[in-house]
């Protein structure tokens, strides 16, 4: 089977790729035959792209500047024999290894699951009968049946096809849909040629057919691109490029004070080994060992809160870019609408008559001049409502939880307001059952379907409003009686409701039906009777009206992106609030395809940024577009969901895919994905985005001034000449249990209140502004003054020096604590803010003071860090210096606050 599977399908003929496959095009493969294929082929789904190794993954996090001093120093001290320094500093290494390690193997296995958990479906004949089935448990030799609006589940041989196209742009670029067909071709045809086979991911636009499955998963054309696509993908975000130029300087800085503090040290006589002790207790302290598992796990965190509200983040640092983002352009179908087509306006029988209720759900009221009607009791009316049902390829049907529909949205909201009139297919099943039907073409624009027995026959269409009046002679009045036809008031009639946005279908009747079972074209030429317009519009969805507001209000401009027309596009972005008071006309804020097109690059840049709707956009001109503005340096969210988006999703700086309409490829180049296709999601994204950076920042605030004070400590004490207050494996000590138990509580902290009606963070801003820095430094000398002062002080009331270090650390964590509390919000007070809205400080702080007590009172942690049992009057004075660091903290938001409302560096916080 497997060397069958290589054959050129193209040149083959039906039969002959039918008895090849050993399967029969008029019933399928049976059960157990499914089952054995499955086994032998695999699942119809492409593989992700092989990532590391778990042993490859683990290495990898020791791959840091900072890692590698802390390593140099645990062998040189273990050369030296200090064996629980070099313990303790190979501890906190290993411990940050696996943390990273956890995170990252969490974000593969995530990646994974969710592969497996996004699905397409696909019509099938098995067993002699038509299933819907997963597209995943396709397998060659599956006879799959396509209709307008299907996307191609796998790779098909054509058997038979009636007006089929089918829009191969994703795959080949082919901006014009493919009229197929089944016969053969030479075997020198190139794939864009191949009008007898249909590939995985292709979107059927006309017609119906019927092929077999010749190739599935990563055999399929699809699949071949997507190994190619998934092998160039790289990410470098602000957060890591400041993050990788902050360590790259901290190591520097740390090996230029190191050495002068070694040759300082030897000039006043100390040996070199102890020399070499106070500088690993200088690079130990002066690294902020908790910093790179802060990173991952703050941003895991908003990664799980981002998931709980249906964005799923594929990359881990993308989440901070999300808090930077300046404009989203985001598709309108699904996204910031509903995704189903509703009727809402139907004219017939010279009245008008609006149709209440949104989506699929049969619920709604028909009225009439603002009085509620029974649509039933207008002859006309019914009639218009009956052809748009029985007209109609479309199925809707209600699962455990909505509404779900197999076949075109606009066919099922004919169906659903004729439901609303409490019209059923099944009322006509026996006295019209659909005889034939001419399926819908772009180059006639309707449809018709032949109803009823012998003798007793009707013809229904429907279609566009040019295509249907040109075939009509006459038309029905509201009483049901034959009347004449005003074409010009119908023309102004389908004009007064295009112009609010709805798609517009006419609808005609013909009683002179062909005798025979066969519908041909010349049957419905002319001489038909007109039943009325029904205009119907895929309505916003209320969450992203609101969501739009929002982002707004957050100084980030949303762009709608659609391949519709642009006077439906711009309906939709009226509702929705996107054109908002700007007075400008329909041609300013909307940019069509075409126009594009004749733009250059330079001209583009400038109409981007006027321009809000972008209608009859090809994927291909999304990259365009992407480009332009962020040539103007904004920050730029782009949702997508075909195979043709991947390289605008790539390219813009957040790659959003659609987790129920997106292709594989499009999923595999995106950066998140939404799991429900709704805008308000990418809103709740950002919003969760800003509040980690946030988080970050306030962690980076509180760990740098231990470890400047740390460093500064030392280097007082070598300069004096005096004895270390603190060693290396208490600065350890202070570093990993504070980062954890206390910095890292920080992560959980709530958003802050305005959080979204502030202006997106500017990229170029670096990550220590002058503000943080300020505070960074006042905060490490208060530490040092602190701690170096009780140390000389116990020293000089007689204390030994286990216990005056045991105060200078006490100092450092407490000072931490009182600090922290301060770190909370780097504006207001956490009265403000509220004491106990992070439970997390809470419990953190409550754990560390216990290790605090084990630290100064148990003799093991005498033993293993060289402390010493304290009195009172000792606490008094630790507890004293870190109330004292809090207060002047508070003091200086206090005069900020005064000064400027909102200071760069601290106006997001």
């Amino acid at each position: 089977m497997n060397d069958i599977l290589n054959k050129q399908w193209h040149t083959l003929p039906e039969k002959e790729a039918s008895d090849l496959l050993a399967t029969e095009p008029d019933n399928g493969l049976d059960s157990p035959e499914v089952a054995r294929r499955q086994e032998q082929f695999g699942s119809n789904t492409i593989t992700q792209k092989k990532g590391r190794g778990l042993v490859v993954l683990f290495l990898l996090q020791f791959h840091q500047p900072l890692v590698y001093i802390l390593l140099a120093a645990a062998v040189v001290t273990s050369f030296l024999r200090q064996w629980v320094d070099a313990g303790v500093i190979y501890g906190v290494v290993l411990v940050n290894a696996v943390i990273g390690f956890i995170q990252e193997a969490k974000a593969v296995r995530a990646i994974e699951a969710l592969a497996h958990s996004m699905t397409s479906t696909a019509t099938v004949l098995r067993d002699g009968e038509r299933r819907q089935i997963a597209a995943t448990e396709l397998v060659p030799g599956d006879i799959v049946l396509l209709q307008s609006g299907d996307k191609v589940p796998a790779d098909l041989r054509l058997l038979s096809s009636r007006e089929l196209q089918i829009d191969e742009s994703a795959l080949t670029g082919e901006s014009v849909p493919v009229q197929k067909q089944s016969d053969l071709l030479p075997q020198d045809t190139l794939l864009a040629d191949r009008i007898n086979m249909a590939y995985s991911s292709t979107m059927v636009t006309y017609g119906i057919a019927t092929g077999v499955v010749v190739a599935t998963g990563n055999s399929t054309e699809v699949g071949r691109i997507n190994e190619l696509i998934a092998s160039a993908d790289i990410l470098a975000t602000p957060l890591t490029n400041k993050i990788t130029r902050f360590s790259g300087l901290l190591l520097y800085v740390i090996l230029g004070l190191g050495a002068i503090t070694f040759v300082v040290g030897l000039l006043r006589g100390s040996s070199w080994i102890e020399m070499f002790m106070a500088v690993v207790a200088l690079a130990v302290g002066a690294i902020p060992e908790g910093l790179p598992a802060a990173v991952t796990i703050t941003l895991a965190i908003g990664v799980g809160k981002m998931a709980r509200r249906n964005a799923i983040i594929r990359k881990l640092p993308a989440v901070e870019t999300l808090g930077s983002t300046t404009v989203i352009c985001s598709d309108k179908t699904g996204t910031l609408t509903q995704n189903q087509m509703t009727v809402q306006e139907v004219h017939s029988g010279g009245n008008l008559f609006l149709v209440s209720g949104i989506g699929y759900a049969p619920e709604g009221n028909f009225s009439c001049d603002g009085e509620t009607i029974h649509p039933l009791e207008n002859p006309a009316l019914r009639e218009c409502l009956i052809s748009g049902l029985l007209c109609n390829d479309a199925i809707v049907v209600k699962t455990d939880t909505e509404w779900h529909v197999e076949g075109d949205p606009t066919e099922a909201a004919l169906v659903v307001a004729a439901r609303k009139a409490g019209l059923e297919r099944e009322q006509f099943a026996a006295a019209l059952p659909r005889v034939s039907a001419i399926p819908f073409e772009s180059q006639h624009q309707y449809m018709a379907t032949l109803h009823g027995k012998p003798g007793s026959r009707v013809v229904y269409l429907k279609g566009g409003v040019e295509s249907i009046l040109a075939r009509c002679s006459h038309t029905f009045s509201s009483t049901g009686e034959q009347a004449a036809l005003e074409s010009d008031a119908l023309y102004r009639a389908a004009g007064q409701m295009a112009e609010k946005g709805l798609r517009v279908l006419a609808f005609a009747r013909s009683e002179s039906a062909p005798s025979d079972s066969a519908l041909e074209h010349d049957d419905v030429a002319g001489g038909l009777t007109f039943l009325g317009l029904q205009g119907m519009i895929d309505p916003p969805r209320p969450e992203a009206v609101a969501a739009v507001r929002v982002c707004q209000a957050a100084g980030i401009r949303v762009k709608m992106i659609t391949g519709d027309h642009a006077i439906t596009a711009t309906a939709i972005a009226r509702q929705i609030g996107l054109l908002g008071d700007t007075g400008e006309s329909e041609q300013t804020v909307t940019l069509n395809g075409k126009d594009i097109e004749a733009l250059n690059d330079t001209e583009l840049i400038t109409a981007v940024e006027r321009s809000i709707v972008f209608a009859r956009v090809a994927p291909e001109q999304k990259l365009r577009l992407v480009v332009a503005l962020q040539a103007s340096g904004n920050i730029v969210a782009m949702t997508g969901d075909g195979v043709n988006d991947a390289p605008a999703l790539r390219q813009a700086n957040i790659g959003v895919a659609m987790g129920i309409t997106g292709t594989e490829v499009a999923r595999e180049a995106a950066d998140m994905l939404l799991t429900d296709d709704n805008f308000s999601t990418i809103e709740a994204a950002i919003e969760e985005g800003r509040g980690v950076y946030d988080n970050l920042v306030k962690f980076i605030t509180w760990t740098l001034p231990t470890n400047l004070g740390e460093g500064f400590v030392i280097m007082a004490a070598v300069f004096a000449g005096v004895q270390l207050p603190i060693t290396p494996v208490q600065i350890l000590w202070i570093n990993m249990t504070t980062a954890v138990l206390l910095g890292l509580m920080l992560a959980f902290e709530p958003k802050e209140a305005g959080i979204m009606e502030r202006s997106p963070l500017d990229p170029r801003q670096p990550l220590l502004t002058r503000e943080v820095g300020e505070r960074i430094v006042l905060v490490g000398f208060l530490l040092l003054a602190g701690s170096f002062g009780i140390f000389e002080w116990e020293l000089h009331r007689g204390s030994g020096v286990a216990a005056a270090r045991t105060c200078a650390v006490n100092v450092f964590v407490f000072g931490q604590i009182f600090y922290l509390f301060n770190c909370r919000s780097l504006r207001h007070s956490m009265f403000r803010i509220g004491l106990f809205s992070n439970r997390w400080v809470l419990a953190g702080v409550s754990l560390m003071l216990l290790l605090q007590m084990l630290f100064t009172y148990l003799p093991a942690m005498h033993t293993a860090f060289g402390s010493q049992s304290i009195g009172l009057r000792e606490w008094g004075l630790i507890i004293g210096a870190s109330v004292v660091v809090y207060i002047i903290i508070e003091f200086d938001k206090w005069i900020r606050n005064r000064k400027n409302s909102g200071p760069k560096g601290f106006d997001r916080q």
